[in-house]
């Protein structure tokens, strides 16, 4: 019998499986299940899993993605280009009865953002650990922003990481407009929420997402338009100061203004993407036109970047003729190969009805890969890099 295997057969046999096939190992057996979850397995598993990442490097490698409320695992080909569904990372608690709407990468922990957007979970997809994290007072539906991150917390590379939840915007559900302004951090080591005094002059949209690199977090952003005064007409929005911004986990504070390689107005898509979990990838579509642009920084921390020149120009007119949404557009970019993976969906058509990898490149280069049917119009498909992580979260005290 499976469950009669000595312990290091049984090791042998599940170290050569998939992150995504544990989920089904856990259920086969009592046994399996516990050595699943063993420390000591999880970090050989996870040692496993980062040198054949290493060895397939140029051929192909894996990333998250979140499509129709799932997060799931694909394996991206670009020389004979195809993107395969692997499988559902190990579950969730209540996974299968768990839409999620949002998901952020930090050092190989997931930040998952629920579909009613009730709940945040801090979740070791390799591990199967999850955290819970219950709010200070409330989430706001619709107006919270997050991140996750880490602090350095001595020379021995320890961190300490933490969830930042912000929203500045006007209450537009009362009659009278009241400012909602809330800064908070969590700390998964201590349990406890933690009020940040910020006043910001600078605006994050709410569809823009934030990217995590070497523990802080980045934005785009733009400068807050001075308040309305009654009886005046306001000034033109559409041209305002936009900028890089980050915040740092170990001060807790936002950083300077940081330049951008480019200036965008109203309407025009940016995104971010981190590249090699070092560097900053950011893309560039303006309104009403088609050319895609993206550029990779050469020198990136909380108080400075530099950016290479052009890493990519595509004229999109002819490949799909639209803009890639200004919610949606969310991508990544393999250097060595010089192209560029940016997901929406197939919205040539009035109605759009699946999910559309868009592979671009130089010299024309240009392929679609489907990655299914797009059943919530509302349910824009997400990427974010993945690499195995043996970190442990630390789980709560009982109350």
């Amino acid at each position: 019998m499976i469950s009669k295997l000595p312990r290091d057969l049984a090791e042998e046999v599940l170290s050569k499986l998939r992150v995504t096939s544990l989920r089904g190992v856990r259920s086969t057996c009592k046994k399996w299940n516990k050595l699943s979850k063993n420390r000591s397995f999880v970090m050989k598993h996870i040692a496993k899993a980062k040198a054949a990442a290493k060895n397939y490097h140029r051929k192909e490698f894996q990333v998250v993605m979140m499509i129709q409320y799932r997060v799931c695992l694909f394996s991206v080909n670009l020389l004979n280009p195809s993107i395969d569904r692997i499988g559902k990372l190990i579950s969730l608690d209540d996974a299968d009865r768990v839409d999620i709407s949002k998901v952020f990468h930090c050092d190989g922990l997931l930040l998952c953002i629920t579909k009613d957007r009730s709940s945040l979970v801090v979740w070791n997809p390799c591990s199967g650990q999850t955290r819970w994290i219950k709010p200070r007072n409330s989430y706001h539906i619709l107006l919270d922003r997050y991140a996750l991150g880490y602090e350095w917390k001595n020379k021995y590379s320890l961190r300490s990481y933490k969830v930042l939840r912000f929203l500045d915007n006007y209450d537009s559900s009362v009659n009278v407009k009241r400012l909602l302004r809330e800064f908070e951090i969590y700390d998964l080591d201590s349990d406890s929420w933690k009020v940040v005094d910020v006043n910001p002059d600078w605006d994050i949209q709410y569809h823009q997402r934030g990217v995590s690199l070497m523990g802080n977090t980045y934005w785009f952003s733009q400068e807050k338009p001075p308040p309305l005064v009654p009886g005046e007409v306001g000034g033109d929005i559409s041209d305002i100061p936009d900028f890089l911004l980050c915040f740092d986990f170990t001060t807790e504070r936002f950083g300077p203004r940081l330049p951008l390689p480019f200036h965008a107005f109203y309407g025009d898509t940016v995104t971010l993407s981190s590249v090699r979990e070092k560097h900053l990838a950011v893309l560039f579509q303006q309104c009403g036109a088609y050319t895609v642009k993206i550029w990779i920084s050469s020198k990136i921390e909380p108080n400075a970047v530099s950016w290479k020149k052009l890493f990519l120009a595509v004229d999109m007119k002819p490949l799909t003729g639209f803009q890639f949404l200004v919610i949606g557009g969310s991508f990544f970019v393999d250097e060595k190969k010089k192209v560029a993976v940016i997901l929406d969906k197939d919205r040539g058509k009035r109605h759009p009805t699946r999910n559309i990898a868009y592979i671009i490149g130089k010299k024309g280069y240009y392929k679609q890969v489907d990655l299914g049917e797009s059943i919530d119009a509302g349910c824009w498909p997400l990427v974010c890099s993945y690499v195995p992580s043996s970190v442990q979260i630390k789980q709560a005290a009982p109350p």
